[in-house]
């Protein structure tokens, strides 16, 4: 029999479910069981907790049929309970390390208490954690078993299931389970509190509860906020049932209008149609259990919290709206005048854009942009020709400068940035698609529909994982970067690793749609002729081996900085190889210096299509770069060059480290790949085996069908059924041309000599 019973339910939690299933795991105090229940969740949580069983047999997966909620989902853990303790987590909340060990030497010192009560700490999506304020509650002095009714101010620690552990025998004595609904810890943690013969407490923070900006119940807007109400209505009816409890009834009645108070303060909670009703049903509930005394067990209450207490009680609803509107009026009097001044011209585009939105939008006129109105490319353009090809009847149009103009599709309408036409289309477009942000002036009306499509996988981090990493984003706007994810509805993602990448770093609202990216379908329907005709117009000289180098940017460098010594590497390597070098967009107009003088240098920094550029390659030299998982896509070779790794990983930092799932060989120095093409290893078995590894946990939905998946079911509304995912296996991608690199002698193969 374990030590812990450690009830993990799950429910669309796919992107914290791994770090909170390790952090039981991994725990010091090896002695638990962990019973991981997937309350038939739509996303990967059900794969995830199946792995961990996989791995570790103190793991029991428990799959429910259907979507009860998680009161039901940790009843179903509670049946399958063995422990002496039971200590419940929520999917998307860690125990910190060492916790089990510090509980269970409390438990041993207090005697093994019916209850033992913890600490923990909130973990903002915005920070670090913050830990809770216990004001003495959780003191270790005296006792280390006692009542209740010797330590009453423990009534004021939050009602959670989460920062307790139970002793088993002891909540079956008491026949406890979860109810239905919302809210359901409350239901649960006040008679399970209330009706122990003995309770210990532990100092020290043992969980941390996780504030997510999304998808929680904190921040869902939704009718099943009243679910409260009928979760008090379930504890008090235990007090009535129990009459050697019903003291604790002043106390329990005065946290229950706390209680409700915040949750009607709360803004993010109750829709605005419910709120009369909450209102109203929270009074009687208030009226109904009211009994004699103040809460004693209790601090004392602010006058203010009196107020408001007594106002929810007798139903005065307009007296309590009052005070609240007098108070947000107070708080927004600094902020009027914003944005005034800028001239006549902008004034009379906003109030144009004011106007437009007054109008019905057009169903039929689908936005695009991409690179903050740069030219026709990316997954943007993609999903656009491929929305012409399936819905003609649709119009669209692309946002981009004048020099942009002349490389849209005939049928594509250009719109100038800040002209009366982009704010227009803007305003009545019902499809809004971009790979960035559009202007952050957008106000998203009730059925338009934003598709972010991202442009590549992240291996260096994004978002709000880059709160601290000052060098990297020294005026980062992440409230702004938020505002703008709180309007997309869908996000592109073109595997797994993104998904939770994305989730996590940009949180919000959104469906994420792993379908693959719709920039790499052209890898799957390019033929040689197309291949050879891309390299012609390129200056490739027919037979010459062409290596696409693109290197990333550098957050901590101001200038361009110079990698290779291009007239050297192609002196090294001789005439068949020739160097196609892609500067990043954020160094425009900085090309490699040598590009004039060398003729096997050509400078592609301004070719609009990198999809053309990778068609016509051999192979692929980049350093942290998205582009190396698109590549992979071709199943061409990748290297590695990352001289500055140390560097790069201080200022950006990275995901996962490269070194560990690489697409190829990796190059620390110059020497070294000039080393890997002369000696052939860049094509050779080994790298080869890699590059499958990589294109196996990478390219997994880039079939060549993405910009389909995407207009079936955004914009065609066909959630079913989409193109079927092709098996890598089966997966033909355009070949390369005809290669005259010399073969590599078996010399030059030997393993072990450059560093995979």
């Amino acid at each position: 029999m374990p030590r812990f019973s450690v009830i993990v339910p799950a429910y669309q939690v796919q992107a914290y479910l791994q770090e909170a299933l390790d952090s039981v795991l991994t725990q010091s105090y090896p002695d638990l069981e962990l019973i991981a229940v997937d309350d038939a969740s739509p996303d990967a949580c059900g794969s995830i907790i199946d792995a961990c069983a996989a791995r570790d047999p103190r793991v029991t997966a428990v799959h429910l049929a259907h979507n009860l909620g998680p009161g039901p989902a940790r009843n179903a853990g509670l049946a399958r309970a063995a422990g002496d303790y039971l200590v419940f987590l929520d999917g998307d909340d860690a125990l910190t390390p060492g916790a089990l060990r510090a509980v269970t030497d409390r438990l041993k010192a207090a005697g093994s208490p019916d209850v033992l009560v913890y600490d923990h700490a909130r973990t903002f999506w915005t920070g670090g954690p913050v830990r809770a304020r216990p004001a003495g509650r959780l003191s270790q002095e005296g006792p280390a078993s006692f009542r209740l009714a010797d330590r009453p101010a423990l009534l004021g620690m939050p009602m959670v299931v989460w920062n307790k552990a139970y002793r088993r025998e002891y909540v079956e004595r008491e026949g406890l389970e979860f109810p239905t609904g919302f809210y359901e810890d409350t239901a649960w943690a006040y008679p399970a509190l209330l009706a122990a013969e003995s309770v210990a407490v532990l100092d020290r923070v043992c969980v941390h509860s996780r504030q997510r900006r999304t998808g929680s119940l904190p921040t869902t807007a939704t009718r099943r906020h009243l679910d409260v109400l009928d979760q008090y209505d379930r504890v008090f009816g235990y007090l009535s049932g129990r009459p050697e409890l019903e003291r604790w009834r002043p106390a329990v009645h005065r946290r229950m209008a706390e209680h409700l108070c915040a949750l009607y303060a709360d803004p993010r909670r109750l829709p605005r149609a419910s709120r009369a009703e909450f209102f109203a049903r929270a009074s009687a509930l208030l009226r109904r259990h009211r009994a004699a005394g103040g809460g004693g067990a209790l601090p004392a209450v602010s006058r203010t919290d009196r107020v408001r207490h007594v106002l929810m009680r007798l139903g005065a609803r307009r007296a309590y709206g009052l005070l609240s509107a007098l108070r947000r009026a107070a708080r927004a009097a600094g902020r009027g005048g914003a944005g005034l001044g800028r001239g006549l011209d902008e004034a009379r585009l906003r109030l144009h854009y004011r106007v437009q939105r007054l109008l019905p939008l057009r169903p039929e006129l689908a936005v695009f942009s991409a690179y903050w109105h740069g030219g026709y490319a990316c997954n943007p353009a993609a999903i656009e020709a491929k929305l012409r090809e399936l819905a003609p009847r649709m119009r669209t149009a692309w946002i981009c400068g004048p020099e942009h103009a002349a490389g849209l599709p005939r049928r594509t309408v250009a719109l100038r940035p800040g002209s009366a036409a982009y704010w227009t289309a803007l305003a009545r477009a019902t499809y809004l698609v971009t790979n960035v942000n559009f202007d952050r002036a957008l106000v998203k009306r009730p059925g338009q529909i934003l598709v972010q499509t991202q442009h590549g996988t992240p291996l260096k981090r994004v978002g709000l994982d880059l709160q601290d990493r000052p060098a990297a984003t020294p005026t980062a706007d992440f409230a702004g970067l938020l505002r703008g994810a709180d309007q997309w509805d869908y996000l592109l993602s073109s595997n797994r690793h993104s998904t939770l990448v994305w989730e996590r770093a940009v949180p919000s609202s959104y469906t994420t749609l792993e379908y693959g990216y719709p920039r790499n379908d052209v890898f799957h329907r390019a033929g040689r002729a197309e291949v050879l005709a891309l390299r012609e117009r390129l200056g490739v000289a027919p037979g010459s081996t062409a290596v696409l180098y693109a290197p990333t940017h550098r957050d901590y460098r101001r200038s361009r900085p110079d990698h290779l010594d291009f007239e050297r590497v192609l002196r090294d390597l001789g005439p068949r190889f020739t160097l196609l070098v892609r500067t990043h967009l954020t160094y425009a107009g900085a090309g490699p210096a040598a590009a004039e003088a060398h003729p096997r240098l050509i400078d592609v920094s301004a070719h609009p299509s990198v999809e053309e550029l990778c068609l016509a390659s051999d192979a692929l030299v980049t350093d942290y770069s998205s582009l190396m998982f698109d590549y992979a896509v071709l199943d061409r070779p990748i290297v590695i060059h990352a001289e500055d790794r140390e560097a790069y990983e201080a200022a950006r930092g990275t995901y996962f480290d490269l070194r560990s799932c690489p697409p190829g060989a990796i190059a620390r120095t110059e020497d070294e790949l000039v080393d890997i093409f002369a000696t052939g290893h860049w094509q050779g078995s080994r790298s080869a085996q890699l590059r499958a590894a990589f294109r196996s946990r990478f390219c997994t939905h880039d079939d060549g069908h993405a910009a389909e998946r995407v207009v079936r079911r955004v914009f065609l509304g066909q959630a079913e059924p989409l193109p079927a995912l092709v098996p890598l296996q089966e997966r033909r991608p355009a070949p390369p041309a005809p290669s005259a690199a010399p073969e590599a002698t078996l010399a030059h193969l030997t393993a072990g000599r450059f560093p995979f």
